[in-house]
């Protein structure tokens, strides 16, 4: 039963390196990304050192490093630096659009929603949403916000593969007691705001 859920969790994930870096099944890739994003965070977060000097920097570094060996394996006849295909594929880029125009197009659909539908169930949503997420950003930076992000993606993906049974019941209960709560504020708004339908503005 455990094996079956673990398997749906990768799927969801994507199935590839990412989800089994993400469900720590490699413990060298999984161990190697919190340390590189706990120095990162420490750097710019604890350091004080900027992200653009920082940047420029290690390509300064690289592009030293790579000018020496170039002319050096021209003169002592030594091999090239072995640089990988620099090129990003047709069909990357087909994908990646793909991917992106999928977003994109439901956010203008959510738009669309609440700007000419006047729907009000997503505009409370979208606004709850808004606020939320500015709450949450007033009390930490964007880098530590993202560093966050990378704890909680290499935590509660895990939990959740190894308790699922038990957190989907909690979590069920959860969401009809926020519905029913919500709905309540949701009646008690929508009273209080003077939305006006399209044929009462035709009528008028």
């Amino acid at each position: 039963m455990g094996k079956s859920h673990r398997s749906s969790v990768h799927r969801v994930l994507g199935g590839g390196a990412v989800a089994d870096a993400i469900l720590w099944r490699k413990w060298t890739r999984s161990t190697a990304f919190l340390v590189v994003s706990t120095a990162f965070w420490f750097l710019f977060e604890r350091a004080g050192y900027n992200l653009l000097s920082f940047m420029s920097n290690v390509l300064l570094l690289l592009i030293v490093i790579l000018f020496c060996w170039a002319k050096s394996a021209s003169i002592l006849n030594r091999p090239l630096p072995p640089l990988p295909s620099l090129e990003i594929s047709e069909e990357t880029t087909v994908k990646a659009a793909d991917e992106m125009q999928v977003w994109v197009n439901y956010v203008l659909s959510i738009a669309h929603d609440i700007a000419i539908g006047g729907n009000r169930r997503v505009f409370l949503k979208v606004a709850t949403l808004l606020w939320v997420i500015s709450y949450i950003g007033s009390f930490f930076n964007f880098l530590t916000l993202i560093y966050i992000c990378v704890l909680l993606s290499l935590t509660l993906p895990v939990l959740y593969d190894k308790y699922q049974n038990p957190i989907d019941d909690k979590l069920s209960v959860a969401y009809d007691i926020a519905r029913i709560q919500f709905e309540k504020v949701d009646s008690l708004i929508l009273q209080k705001i003077p939305f006006h339908s399209k044929k009462e503005k035709k009528t008028e």
